[in-house]
């Protein structure tokens, strides 16, 4: 059996001299099924719902023909309702995860991949030490105990792998799923529920002659992010929606590692948005298109009572720019030939399907929209503590490196200005170039910024008027209200948020959520105390 190494507990003892409530973990003991704790669970922690999470390598039957070999992870539920998990049985999804605000959850993560690995809750706010920072990353034959409450509202939110240096690499391999909240206060308004509600993955993947994933990791790919030449949806190609003729609320979310999507639908029907990444807005909104960064979520309101069937219609990716002025964008590194690297068969900012949607029966049933959704308490900047001077975060790259403050990310390597008090509201600007931060040649990309824990408020977004041209293709598709936890900040923008970081002291990481630009290093750490 292995246990822990020397090497993880010395980063632990590191962490815990900084003064993270939590972060030294109890010595290895045997767990039932060979694996080996990390950290055993609380004494008193009574948990709801409990779950066993097994990674592992497997195979699944995405195409005919050969198998595709993936790294998989299966749920079994030791305590809770059966309803809280479903396995995606027969994709290379990791399981829906259902649970109910105020619960107490314990998920126990055994580790049987040929390399390390963690989870991190994307979007719940929860203890930094079960937030599956890659300090925590545990080893082959291990096991890490999660337990935390749900505090967080009625939402869809999102887990996946974060481990240093390869997240790009396990996520695309299989290593993410859903993880998805209800409320009272949300179940009071008669949604669509059961069949009518619908989460929808989207990914890029690309495959060979033998329905094996390919991955780039050359150094131009890692600069852009990976591009597949296959858009996934469910972990399924071709993906066909078959529907009834009512009101369906449908969950999208962008699991790709780097791919911007501008969703629309085919005949020109507005989007209509009841939710972002933190749950419901207060009301509902309608849109042209929307933009989909990776990490992001939105849920959509879609009535199809008027349609008859055999009626199709398709959600799309439109054609934007994103390159900018002064650098190389997105679209111009995508076009490089000679062998530098990769070339998706589907450019960024391209226009292609992402899903058909086919009306399937006739069928009646309840398709009001609340005209009202759910009260949303919006923050003050002059709450903040830094009212007066914001945190800058100055995102760049450069000289094949990914940084935020010109810093790349680094264990126990916390800065002064990334010193937050418990309990406080921060005014941070994240910015793209607003302030003539890209200069000569410097790539201007555009960067999806999340920061673990409590969800934050956008203030506003800026752009400095050279990039006003690059931009106004996707200027309409940014959605201001509700509580977020991924912004994406476009070339020559500035973004403000307000950002409350309660309850929790410890490490917090903020970063690029373009999982190849993560991984090369545009990611820190805050640390509340």
């Amino acid at each position: 059996m292995k246990t822990t190494t020397n090497l993880q507990r010395r980063k632990l003892l590191k962490y815990a001299a900084l003064g993270i409530a939590g972060a030294v973990t109890s010595p290895a003991s045997a767990k039932p099924g060979g694996f080996v704790r990390v950290n055993a669970p609380s004494a008193g922690f009574y948990p709801d719902v409990e779950i066993d999470l097994i990674q592992n390598t497997a195979e699944a039957a995405i195409f005919p023909g050969e198998t595709t070999r993936i790294w998989k992870i299966t749920g079994k539920v030791i305590k809770g309702p059966s309803g809280v998990l479903d396995n995606n049985e027969g994709t290379y999804l990791a399981p829906t995860l259902r649970f109910k605000k105020g619960q107490k959850v314990r998920l126990t993560l055994n580790n049987n991949l040929p390399a390390q690995s963690i989870l991190h809750w994307h979007g719940l706010h929860v203890p930094a030490n079960m937030d599956g920072n890659p300090m925590y990353a545990i080893n082959q034959g291990e096991t890490y105990v999660y337990e935390f409450e749900i505090l967080n509202r009625a939402g869809t939110y999102f887990y996946h792998a974060h481990t240093h240096s390869v997240t790009a690499r396990q996520v695309y391999s299989g290593l993410a799923g859903l993880l998805i909240v209800s409320d009272d206060q949300e179940q009071a308004l008669n949604l669509p529920s059961g069949d009518l509600d619908v989460p929808l993955v989207i990914q890029d993947r690309s495959f060979d002659d033998q329905n094996q994933l390919l991955y780039s990791a050359h150094m131009m790919q890692r600069m852009q992010g990976f591009l597949g030449d296959r858009i996934m949806v469910n972990g399924r190609p071709d993906y066909v929606l078959p529907v009834a003729t009512r009101a369906y609320r449908l969950r999208l979310v962008n699991g790709s590692n780097s791919r911007i999507y501008k969703l629309a639908w085919d005949d020109d029907t507005p989007l209509t948005v009841i939710g972002v990444d933190g749950g419901l807005l207060e009301k509902p909104e309608q849109h042209a298109y929307v933009m989909l960064a990776p990490g992001e979520r939105l849920e959509v309101w879609m009535d199809f009572s008027k349609r008859a069937p055999g009626a199709e219609l398709s959600l799309r990716s439109l054609k934007f720019d994103i390159a900018a002025h002064g650098g190389m964008g997105m679209m111009g590194m995508g076009m490089m030939r000679g062998g530098m690297m990769a070339v998706s068969s589907l450019p960024s900012g391209s226009d292609y399907p992402l899903l058909k949607i086919r009306v399937a029966k006739k069928e009646q049933g309840h398709n009001i929209l609340p005209e009202v959704l759910t009260p949303i308490t919006a923050l003050q900047v002059k709450h903040a503590e830094n009212a007066a001077n914001p945190r800058t975060i100055a995102l760049s790259m450069q000289h094949m490196s990914a940084l935020l403050n010109g810093r790349s990310y680094k264990m126990n390597d916390i800065q002064p200005d990334e010193i937050i008090p418990v309990n406080s509201l921060q005014l941070i600007e994240f910015d793209n170039g607003f302030d003539g931060g890209m200069q000569g040649m410097m790539m201007s990309m555009p960067h999806p910024m999340h920061v673990h824990g409590e969800q934050f408020q956008i203030v506003k977004r800026e752009v400095n008027l050279r990039f006003n041209d690059s931009r106004a293709s996707v200027a309409s598709g940014f959605i201001q209200s509700g509580w977020k936890d991924t912004v994406l900040v476009m070339p020559g923008e500035k973004v403000t948020i307000l950002k409350p970081f309660n309850d929790f002291k410890g490490l917090f990481m903020y970063h690029c959520h373009n999982l190849e630009h993560e991984d090369l290093g545009m990611m820190r750490d805050f640390l509340i105390k």
